[in-house]
């Protein structure tokens, strides 16, 4: 059992008190030892209960260093809850470490960004030496270093792995909500119907009540705001009613802008000054990086004033303020990330414990963000963790010429990009000047039409955070358009419909509406939509369009003519850079021919592999006449182009996938696609015989060895002659003929 807190421990928080403990006596432990640990588990108790037990029994000439990221004060809440709970322990803050060294029994607070944020004056270099000087001295004296990393996938980066491995720990730490399972660490997991039995957490998440299936909404901020607010003053009564004035909570609501812009917000004000809400009459705060407007110390107390947080995604991170019971995620018209510790901020309860009213036991989201449940989901399943490594010095000196774009040449002009795309639609689907066939033929094929923005939005209830990932629950929205409203969203398409031909914004907004907008004279018309509509049209079938636009571009078209010469760069090798790694990989053998060291099979597997490129390295590595092989970045001005034309002669990078370099001296240049399973294409690179003429035009400029590699049977084939999609060419020959 825990002793010597202040406070009593629950079940669950001993459990893991002493599991940690467990695993950093047993020599056959691992060194990392990783906790999962949600949201309103009490994980910084848990922390300090195990710190205090180890210096208690297990070895008092311990250090303990408490890393914690930047956003919130997050090091000084920690210590200023470990001052509290744990009173006889000494505590410091990184300042103090510098001034006062590490001793035995201590436990040293630091931000992150202290140590690691480029261009922070908090260290300088001088003072950055007296912190290594201060570890140093702490290991001649016989001190062992324990770390804690509080919120670990805030920091994974290679500068805090720097100052982490300067403490040459004894034990590392890692706690998280997010946390995966990695077999090169320890893991333990907090359930998280434990954390909700105890009364620390909402019983479940409620997403979307009150929102009606195939609702037409006038405006995002109105309708959401509205049943916010009413929920709100819902939970306010019901606490009143159950606690009375004396006990009086507030029930926060939180209403999170992924990017802040001024006009959102504004548009949020607007709504709020209207239902009575302002900054003046203290019923609205403000946090945004930029901005802490009037926001009151007190704001996180059960009794406080503000009834809604205007805040940045950045505020998902150590804040604590259990009396916030509802989050309106609105959308700005891009696929925002959206982190599961936001939904955290809602999930706690504001007297640790339950009311047995599902009113209260519950808490609240709102949103019409259709890439909501992908974002929130975007740190809980990933099958592979980042590792930075280092070049071999044998290949720092390696260089090669590479190309990149003339960004002042747009390629042909409209007229000629016009022409392309009005010839493709009319080929693909045999259409005409009668605008009303156009129309019919176009609705068959999937195209939705109409002056409503459709959408849908997540609903129901989950238990358990993850339990998102399987919901299959969604209500249909319509939205009538608005074009001061619907504007940004109308830009945000057609951006995303240019990537598929690299050309600019406004050129391509213009096309569109040559082809399907009424009022603008041309012959290559095929539409003729009002504003409504062509908005509604251009939104509603984006993922459409940006297809078709892709499979204009994908014509091909003449590499050795690039209308303007590309620019011209040297390429050198990255010293360092982070690769995707396989966490559970199995027999895990080192690759001796990669450029990297501590390269490995765990690097090249099915997780963070294509199948041609897991069969190459594996190729390269099997073969004797290999010197180094170098796996190239997919995009990035640090690694190796070669500028292409698409079909309607823009210019586009291609990031060619190796470059080998062989024992006698001669440089390869390799390129894998998708090859053949069961006699069907697996290609999905509609640009791969523009790359691949591309390929052959540079390779024969620079006198370089080349092909492209493509997998068949569990075997490699390489073509570095005429192009063919069919493997069943000729020019595709097994690799070992030609390599």
């Amino acid at each position: 059992m825990v002793t010597g807190l202040t406070v009593s421990l629950f079940d669950f928080q001993e459990r893991t008190v002493i599991k940690l403990l467990d695993l950093t006596t047993d020599n056959q432990s691992k060194q990392t030892i990783v906790v999962k640990a949600p949201t309103g588990s009490g994980k910084t108790i848990i922390l300090i209960g195990f710190v205090d037990e180890y210096l208690n029994k297990i070895n008092a000439e311990t250090a303990f260093i408490w890393l914690c990221p930047g956003k919130g004060d997050l090091e000084e809440q920690s210590r200023k809850r470990m001052i509290e709970v744990a009173p006889h322990r000494n505590t410091q803050n990184l300042f103090e470490a510098l001034q006062n060294g590490f001793v035995p029994e201590s436990v040293t607070f630091i931000n992150w960004e202290l140590v690691t944020k480029r261009g922070n004056t908090a260290i300088r270099d001088s003072e950055r030496k007296n912190l290594y000087d201060r570890i140093a001295d702490a290991h001649r004296k016989g001190i062992e270093f324990i770390v804690i990393i509080d919120e670990e996938h805030s920091n994974n980066t290679a500068k805090a792995k720097t100052i982490i491995d300067a403490f040459a720990a004894k034990n590392i730490v890692r706690v998280s909500a997010t946390a995966i399972q990695n077999n090169r660490y320890e893991f333990y997991e907090i359930d998280e119907t434990d954390v909700i039995d105890k009364g620390l957490i909402t019983k479940a998440l409620y997403v979307n009540e009150g929102v009606e299936d195939n609702v037409e909404i006038t405006n995002d901020y109105d309708y959401l705001l509205d049943l916010a607010d009413a929920k709100r003053k819902e939970i306010a009564a019901r606490y009143n009613e159950i606690l009375g004035n004396e006990n009086c909570i507030r029930p926060l609501v939180l209403i999170q802008f992924p990017n802040g812009q001024p006009e959102t917000i504004r548009g949020v004000e607007r709504k709020l000054e209207s239902m009575g809400y302002t900054y003046e009459n203290g019923m609205v705060s403000i946090w945004m990086s930029e901005d802490k407007r009037d926001l009151p110390d007190n704001l996180t107390e059960n009794d406080a004033i503000p009834a809604f947080l205007l805040m940045k995604q950045a505020i998902s991170t150590g804040w604590d303020c259990p009396r916030a019971k509802i989050l309106v995620k609105l959308r700005e018209g891009m696929s925002e990330q959206f982190e599961i510790q936001t939904i955290g901020r809602i999930r706690r309860m504001p007297e640790a414990k339950h009311y047995e009213d599902d009113l209260l036991d519950f808490c609240y989201v709102y949103t019409f963000d259709e890439k909501y449940k992908a974002g929130l989901l975007a740190g809980m399943d990933k099958a592979y963790e980042i590792r930075r490594l280092f070049l071999k010095d044998k290949c720092k000196s390696f260089t090669l010429e590479k190309q990149l774009r003339d960004l002042d040449y747009d390629g042909v002009g409209e007229r000629e990009v016009l022409d392309k795309l009005y010839d493709t639609f009319v080929s693909k689907y045999h259409l005409s000047t009668d605008k009303n066939r156009n129309r019919q033929i176009f609705m068959g094929n999937e195209y939705l039409f109409g002056d409503e923005i459709l959408g849908q939005a997540l609903h129901g209830q989950f238990v358990r955070t993850d339990m998102l990932m399987e919901s299959t629950s969604y209500f249909a929205t319509r939205q009538r358009v608005d074009t001061h409203q619907h504007g940004m969203q109308l830009l945000h398409s057609v951006d995303a419909i240019k990537t598929a031909i690299g050309m600019p914004t406004a050129k391509v907004k213009t096309i569109l509406e040559r082809l399907f907008r009424k009022g603008i004279n041309t012959k290559k018309k095929l539409l003729s939509l009002n504003t409504a509509e062509f908005y509604a049209f251009v939104i509603n079938n984006e993922h459409l369009l940006k297809e078709e636009f892709r499979e204009a571009a994908s014509g091909l078209a003449k590499q050795e003519s690039l209308g303007r010469l590309p620019k011209i760069a040297t390429f050198h090798i990255p010293e360092q850079d982070f690769f995707k790694y396989d966490s559970g990989v199995k027999e895990e053998i080192e690759y001796l021919s990669n450029a990297y060291l501590e390269y490995t099979s765990g690097y090249a597997t099915s997780v963070v592999r294509s199948t041609s490129e897991m069969l190459f390295e594996q190729y390269c590595e099997n073969r004797n006449d290999i010197e180094w092989v170098y796996k190239n970045g997919d995009s990035g001005q640090q690694y190796f182009s070669i500028v292409y034309m698409n079909g309607l002669e823009s210019q586009s990078l291609f990031y060619a996938d190796y470059i080998v370099m062989k024992k006698d001296g001669t440089v390869w240049v390799i390129e894998t696609k998708g090859g053949e399973a069961q006699g069907k294409n697996k290609n999905i690179d509609i640009q791969i015989a523009n790359k691949f003429n591309a390929f052959k035009e540079y390779a024969k400029t620079h006198n370089l060895y080349w092909g492209f590699v493509r997998d068949r049977d569990n075997r490699l084939y390489i073509n570095n002659t005429e192009f063919d999609i069919n493997m069943q060419n000729e020019n595709w020959r097994p690799i070992g003929e030609v390599f």
